[in-house]
């Protein structure tokens, strides 16, 4: 993403969702960009050019197009490695180790005014060589650069670095989770033992300007609602511990790898006891103690960002950066409330038609509940995962010939990570290595026969493994967008193809279609509550209750949903509006192909550039649409 310190929210947020997932399974969210898809190649002087036809002058833009895009292709290169050097937290996430010993302070004001010239500066570069005579790729990736920079600018006008701290996004936690070895900081040789105990020496500062941005956000009105900072506590205190030993932090000591030499495995464990106990548990106990005795006090008591100053402005800005969408929050509030009784009705309906008795909460709570629908066996559970794949494999060319090379395995996840992982997720093909969806075996009982099919359509085909085995096929595209990644694209298809299932057969059985229509009722419904907390008044109490009597949510449940759009507001409806903006185009392209349209070709020309912001993909589809059925699709 052109601005670092987005790109570094996102990245933090991926890592915080899934900390407890491998590298590579976490990539899928970050999403492994795609690369080209068509070569591009640097203009080489020309020889001067004998006599030709009249015609020939026609070459001419072609020249000048490979030129821009050769320039625009240096730039994007010399721009990521300038933001890596911005941002070593962010080289850090993406697997670039050059900056592991370096943590400056993201937080400061200085730090603020540098990210904004930056973006400024290679925004300006960008927009400098302009866009005129690019076609393919190389037009997406210079529409994906200035957007997503216009749109970073734009975020500044509103203070979200007074809001450093929630339970999603706890400083405290990032750096447990770095500074353990179960994160992108490597501890595999002595020289990364010491990279990291040089970059610790960040943490001390950057919670104290955590700190003294809060105290700006209690001044000026704008702070965190006090139930989500409440709970940042027992995060804290699950790091805080007495001696260094049971910290942490201590983990990659009680690790030290066999073949390190005797004196730096002393030097190293008297060097990390000191960093711990002197350096990070004070600083840790100092934000801990802030927020207990200060911030608590004076966190507000609205649940929702209507209750900060231009709140109502802010939410209209954040969603427009989260789903491209121009619809102001009351007409997606209104577009939620339609599709939720839509998606009743439907349930209803295939009740009707299979002489389901009872109301709909009592079906989903016995779906639930009843042993029928569980397993206890885990190859049972496998097995069932790896019959829907065959079933979608006998009818999916009839909706898609477009796939990956690789194809993708079903194995059970880790023991170990089961405690923490989803249900199942999707692990991108590495060097050497299949792509794999991961099946969370543990707690049998609490995975759904019925969940399956949805399950597999969404995370492996014609889901995450045919959208982003796809990208990394690509292997042209500037490090921005193949290291990047857009959420509302991204689980947008994800969704759709869920939606795919009747044509692929996987819904024949009512509670399998019920599962999948009532995963997007309760999806449908999360927006709801999200533009209703944040845009039309709800409280946290009126948000919960919705979700429970509309969506047949656990009351728990839907308690750590509201919880989540308090601390993320417009991320429960980044997905949705993506899946409705495949569908609408879906449709467009049917009106405008008539007879002609294949939903296979349109399927292919959706996911095959790689992900991007949903209004770039409308202007795709569009060019696609209107460009003579001749010429080559941008």
């Amino acid at each position: 993403m052109p601005h670092p310190a987005r790109a570094l929210a996102l990245a933090i947020a991926a890592l915080l969702v899934f900390s407890t997932a491998p590298p590579a399974e976490a990539a899928k969210k970050k999403a492994n960009r795609p690369a080209a898809a068509q070569t591009r190649q640097a203009a080489k002087p020309k020889a001067k050019p004998r006599a030709r036809p009249a015609a020939a002058p026609a070459r001419k833009p072609l020249v000048r197009q490979q030129t821009k895009a050769a320039q625009l292709e240096r730039v994007y290169d010399e721009y990521w490695d300038a933001s890596m050097r911005l941002n070593p937290l962010q080289a850090t996430f993406q697997g670039d180790g050059r900056y592991n010993d370096q943590l400056p302070n993201i937080l400061s004001a200085a730090y603020r005014q540098q990210s904004h010239d930056f973006t400024v500066e290679w925004l300006g570069k960008v927009e400098k060589i302009g866009a005129d005579g690019l076609t393919g790729q190389d037009l997406l990736s210079y529409q994906i650069f200035v957007r997503d920079a216009r749109m970073s600018v734009a975020a500044e006008q509103y203070p979200s670095w007074m809001l450093p701290v929630s339970q999603y996004y706890n400083l405290g936690s990032i750096m447990a989770i770095l500074g353990s070895g179960s994160g992108a900081q490597p501890f595999n040789t002595v020289k990364d033992y010491d990279t990291w105990s040089k970059r610790s020496l960040g943490i001390a500062p950057l919670f104290d300007q955590a700190v003294a941005n809060m105290r700006q956000g209690m001044a000026a009105g704008v702070s965190q609602p006090r139930d989500l900072m409440e709970q940042v506590l027992p995060q804290l205190d699950a790091v805080i511990k007495p001696t260094a030993e049971e910290s942490i932090f201590w983990a990659p000591v009680r690790n030290l790898p066999e073949d390190f030499p005797e004196a730096d495995k002393v030097r190293i464990r008297a060097e990390y006891k000191r960093m711990i106990e002197y350096r990070i548990m004070p600083a840790y106990r100092a934000l801990r103690g802030f927020i207990a005795t200060e911030y608590l006090p004076a966190a507000r008591r609205t649940d929702g960002m209507g209750g900060l100053p231009q709140g109502q402005a802010w939410y209209a800005a954040t969603l427009r950066q989260a789903t491209a969408t121009d619809q102001s929050p009351a007409q997606l509030h209104a577009w939620g409330e339609q599709r939720v009784a839509a998606l009743q009705e439907q349930i209803n309906a295939v009740m009707k038609d299979h002489k389901l008795r009872g109301s709909q909460a009592k079906l989903i709570k016995n779906m639930r509940s009843e042993r029928q629908f569980q397993y206890s066996d885990v190859n049972a559970l496998l097995g069932r995962y790896r019959q829907v794949q065959q079933q979608v494999a006998r009818r999916l060319p009839s909706v898609l010939d477009t796939l990956p090379k690789e194809g993708v395995e079903v194995r059970a996840v880790d023991a170990g990570r089961a405690p923490a992982a989803a249900a199942a997720a999707y692990q991108p093909a590495q060097p050497g290595q299949a792509a794999v969806l991961l099946v969370n075996t543990g707690n049998l009982p609490s995975r759904k026969r019925w969940a399956i099919p949805a399950q597999f359509l969404h995370e492996a085909v014609p889901g995450h493994h045919v959208q982003l085995g796809l990208q990394q096929a690509l292997e042209k595209l500037p490090r921005f967008r193949r290291l990047g990644g857009d959420v509302a694209f991204v689980e947008g298809w994800g969704l759709y193809a869920e939606s795919l299932g009747q044509s692929l057969g996987v819904y024949e059985d009512p509670y399998d279609q019920i599962g999948y229509l009532q995963g997007s009722l309760v999806r449908a419904a999360r927006g709801v509550a999200d533009t209703g907390l944040h845009a039309q008044g709800w409280d946290k109490a009126k948000a919960v209750a919705y979700l429970v009597k509309t969506a047949s949510m656990d009351e728990r449940d839907a308690v750590a949903e509201v919880e989540r759009m308090m601390a993320q507001p417009g991320q429960a409806l980044s997905n949705v509006v993506g899946e409705a903006k495949i569908i609408a185009l879906r449709e467009r392209a049917q009106q405008a192909q008539g007879a002609a349209f294949d939903v296979r070709r349109f399927h292919a020309e959706v996911i095959k550039d790689g992900s991007m912001p949903l209004d770039i993909l409308d202007g795709k589809i569009e060019r696609w649409l209107t460009a003579p059925a001749a010429a080559p699709s941008p």
